[in-house]
Protein backbone atom coordinates (compact mmCIF):
# COMPACT_ATOMS: atom_id res chain seq x y z
CA UNK A 1 0.00 0.00 0.00
CA UNK A 2 1.34 3.44 -0.93
CA UNK A 3 1.38 6.00 1.84
CA UNK A 4 0.39 9.52 0.87
CA UNK A 5 1.37 12.53 2.89
CA UNK A 6 0.12 16.09 2.82
CA UNK A 7 2.69 18.86 2.82
CA UNK A 8 2.58 21.05 5.92
CA UNK A 9 4.15 24.05 4.13
CA UNK A 10 3.21 25.58 0.80
CA UNK A 11 5.08 27.19 -2.06
CA UNK A 12 6.14 30.68 -1.11
CA UNK A 13 5.84 30.13 2.63
CA UNK A 14 8.62 31.44 4.84
CA UNK A 15 10.07 28.73 7.09
CA UNK A 16 13.06 28.24 9.35
CA UNK A 17 15.22 25.19 9.91
CA UNK A 18 15.06 23.95 13.48
CA UNK A 19 18.76 22.99 13.72
CA UNK A 20 20.67 24.85 11.03
CA UNK A 21 19.23 28.25 11.96
CA UNK A 22 18.54 29.41 8.43
CA UNK A 23 15.38 31.06 7.19
CA UNK A 24 14.06 30.80 3.68
CA UNK A 25 11.16 30.47 1.29
CA UNK A 26 9.72 27.17 0.05
CA UNK A 27 10.27 27.01 -3.72
CA UNK A 28 9.49 23.32 -4.44
CA UNK A 29 8.00 20.29 -2.69
CA UNK A 30 8.51 16.55 -3.18
CA UNK A 31 5.99 14.16 -1.55
CA UNK A 32 8.94 12.06 -0.27
CA UNK A 33 12.73 12.06 -0.51
CA UNK A 34 13.77 12.15 -4.18
CA UNK A 35 17.14 10.41 -3.73
CA UNK A 36 18.49 7.26 -2.14
CA UNK A 37 16.58 6.76 1.16
CA UNK A 38 19.86 5.76 2.85
CA UNK A 39 21.05 9.37 2.43
CA UNK A 40 18.41 10.89 4.73
CA UNK A 41 20.16 10.00 7.99
CA UNK A 42 17.72 10.07 10.89
CA UNK A 43 14.99 11.82 8.88
CA UNK A 44 12.35 9.55 7.40
CA UNK A 45 12.37 9.48 3.58
CA UNK A 46 8.56 8.99 3.69
CA UNK A 47 7.69 12.60 4.44
CA UNK A 48 7.57 15.71 2.29
CA UNK A 49 10.93 17.25 1.36
CA UNK A 50 11.26 20.90 0.48
CA UNK A 51 13.62 22.99 -1.59
CA UNK A 52 14.08 26.13 0.47
CA UNK A 53 15.74 29.22 -0.93
CA UNK A 54 17.61 30.55 2.09
CA UNK A 55 18.75 34.15 2.18
CA UNK A 56 21.71 34.94 4.42
CA UNK A 57 24.20 37.76 4.87
CA UNK A 58 26.50 36.19 2.27
CA UNK A 59 23.81 35.62 -0.37
CA UNK A 60 21.41 32.79 -1.04
CA UNK A 61 21.52 29.01 -1.32
CA UNK A 62 19.00 26.22 -1.89
CA UNK A 63 18.59 23.60 0.85
CA UNK A 64 16.78 20.28 0.37
CA UNK A 65 15.17 19.63 3.74
CA UNK A 66 12.81 17.18 5.43
CA UNK A 67 9.51 18.53 6.71
CA UNK A 68 10.36 17.36 10.25
CA UNK A 69 13.34 19.77 10.26
CA UNK A 70 11.26 22.83 9.36
CA UNK A 71 8.88 25.07 11.24
CA UNK A 72 6.74 28.05 10.33
CA UNK A 73 8.62 31.34 10.65
CA UNK A 74 6.29 34.05 11.95
CA UNK A 75 8.98 36.71 11.47
CA UNK A 76 8.18 37.68 7.90
CA UNK A 77 10.60 40.57 8.27
CA UNK A 78 13.47 38.07 7.93
CA UNK A 79 13.64 39.09 4.26
CA UNK A 80 14.79 42.56 3.44
CA UNK A 81 12.82 44.59 0.91
CA UNK A 82 15.84 44.33 -1.40
CA UNK A 83 15.83 40.51 -1.14
CA UNK A 84 12.10 40.35 -1.82
CA UNK A 85 12.47 42.43 -4.96
CA UNK A 86 15.48 40.48 -6.16
CA UNK A 87 14.13 36.96 -5.63
CA UNK A 88 10.33 36.98 -5.24
CA UNK A 89 6.90 38.18 -6.10
CA UNK A 90 4.74 38.79 -3.02
CA UNK A 91 0.96 38.66 -3.06
CA UNK A 92 -1.48 40.65 -0.89
CA UNK A 93 -1.46 37.87 1.74
CA UNK A 94 2.34 38.02 2.08
CA UNK A 95 3.04 34.73 0.29
CA UNK A 96 6.35 34.65 -1.56
CA UNK A 97 7.11 32.88 -4.84
CA UNK A 98 10.25 32.87 -7.00
CA UNK A 99 10.11 35.49 -9.74
CA UNK A 100 9.97 32.71 -12.35
CA UNK A 101 6.80 31.15 -10.83
CA UNK A 102 3.32 32.57 -10.48
CA UNK A 103 1.66 32.49 -7.06
CA UNK A 104 -1.35 30.15 -7.14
Amino acid sequence: MTRQSVAKFGLGQIVRHRDAAFRGVVIDIDPSYAGDPAETGEASPDQPYYQVLAIGPDGGFVAYTAESALEHDPELSALSVEAERRWFTVDARGRHAPLAHAIH
